[in-house]
């Protein structure tokens, strides 16, 4: 048992910095490096670290795991209330807008997030088109405003058609990130 708990301590340790490393090469293609250099410093905290150690399977993400075992995510809670680049965050269903629209920043931080994500876990198995997939299943689920919805179903159908050097860049999000929101940058 100690020998799967300390080979899984360097797995998912490697995982959590492959994918900060992912997140940050993505994060400076759209303009924002210093949003890339502290995406996910959560990740190290002792709550949500080892339970990522505890549930490392290197297929998926621990927390998915944790919560088929558990019911729920320790993880996941403490991450989500952290890290501003995730939707969850800014649900607040006591607020009188309680699904505001996420700002442009982390709005980015959140394309560069879940591309790194699909990158890292699909490895060689990754293509141009898994993120399109991969949010056409959650998507009814997501607590976003439908004009975030729809305008990542235009970024993910965009990054499907012409690859993620021609989608990810600042002028073309920050053009759709104003169209779709209406909020002028």
């Amino acid at each position: 048992m100690k020998t799967i708990y300390i080979k899984n301590f360097f797995k998912h340790l490697n995982v959590v910095n492959k994918h900060r490393f992912q997140v940050f090469i993505l994060c400076c293609k759209v303009g924002i490096p210093i949003r890339g250099l502290v995406h996910d410093l959560s990740k190290y905290s002792p709550t949500e670290f080892f339970e990522g150690v505890k549930y490392f399977s290197g297929i998926k993400s621990p927390i998915s795991n944790c919560k088929k075992d558990m019911g729920y995510s320790k993880a996941w809670l403490h991450h989500k209330g952290r890290n501003k680049h995730h939707y969850e965050y800014w649900y607040d269903y006591d607020a009188p807008i309680n699904i505001p629209i996420m700002p442009f920043k982390y709005f980015l931080e959140m394309i560069c997030d879940n591309l790194a994500a699909g990158i890292v876990y699909q490895g060689k198995n990754w293509t141009k088109e898994y993120q399109l997939t991969y949010w056409n299943r959650v998507k009814d689920r997501a607590k976003l405003p439908d004009c975030m919805k729809k305008l990542l179903t235009k970024i993910y159908t965009d990054l499907s058609k012409y690859g993620i050097n021609k989608v990810l860049n600042k002028k073309y999000l920050k053009d759709n990130y104003s169209k779709y929101t209406k909020i002028k940058l």
